[in-house]
């Protein structure tokens, strides 16, 4: 199966609500070009420099997400293209966007890493950690003009077991739908990331609306 093929296959069995991230990390931007012949517009990298390589040579209609964690000291090479920043996971971290976005004269969509997993090496916030946020952005606005929260994302144990994995992306699904009716102006929940190539239908099935596919269309990845 060719890049393309596979995207339309993942594309046409997809929800109308579900947006499609194409994980091109270690990935050559000739495979990237390849999903972008096909129609795919959204990539996501998990580093920084790689992504700002590629953006250099790609056409500048893609939007460029970044799903890594992210240090506080490379936000400002992202800042001038990133569409949306997936694993926010501190006040701290969020700040640094706020004013790197301000820099560019841009506001920058963020997504709150949410921590599910059992796995302890999983970054994330838990839910106090998220209340203190919310509580910073409600009680303040004159902060992070230049951020929007426009959702939630976590990430599943690393399991066979699809049980495990259900009762994880159903545990985000409720803090995103308890937080829903909360709308500022820098915070409206609408999107909710979780599912990879692994699990993406029981996720979709759980309320997710934003799935982040690797191998599924670029086939296995060349470790890094």
């Amino acid at each position: 199966m060719s890049i393309a093929n596979n995207i339309n296959t993942i594309k046409s069995s997809l929800p109308e609500q579900v947006t499609l991230v194409a994980v091109s990390k270690t990935k050559p931007v000739s495979d990237l070009m390849e999903a972008y012949n096909a129609g795919q517009r959204i990539f996501g990298e998990n580093k920084i420099q790689e992504m700002t390589d590629k953006q250099e040579q790609m056409p500048k209609d893609i939007e460029w997400h970044m799903i890594g964690h992210v240090q506080t000291n490379k936000v400002k090479y992202m800042a001038p293209f990133v569409s949306l920043i997936h694993g926010v996971d501190s006040f701290k971290l969020l700040k640094e966007i706020d004013k790197q976005a301000a820099k560019n004269n841009r506001v920058i969509d963020c997504l709150l890493q949410m921590h599910i997993a059992e796995e302890e090496t999983k970054f994330g916030l838990d839910t106090t950690e998220l209340d203190e946020i919310l509580k910073h952005i409600q009680n303040d606005n004159s902060v992070l003009k230049n951020i929007r929260i426009i959702g939630l994302m976590g990430m599943a144990t690393f399991t066979e077991n699809e049980a495990q994995i259900k009762k994880e992306f159903l545990h985000l699904s409720s803090i995103f739908n308890k937080h829903k009716e909360l709308k500022t102006e820098n915070f409206k929940l609408e999107t909710l990331s979780m599912g990879m190539s692994g699990d993406y239908e029981l996720a979709i099935s759980c309320g997710s609306t934003m799935i982040r596919i690797g191998s599924s269309i670029f086939g296995s990845r060349n470790h890094q």
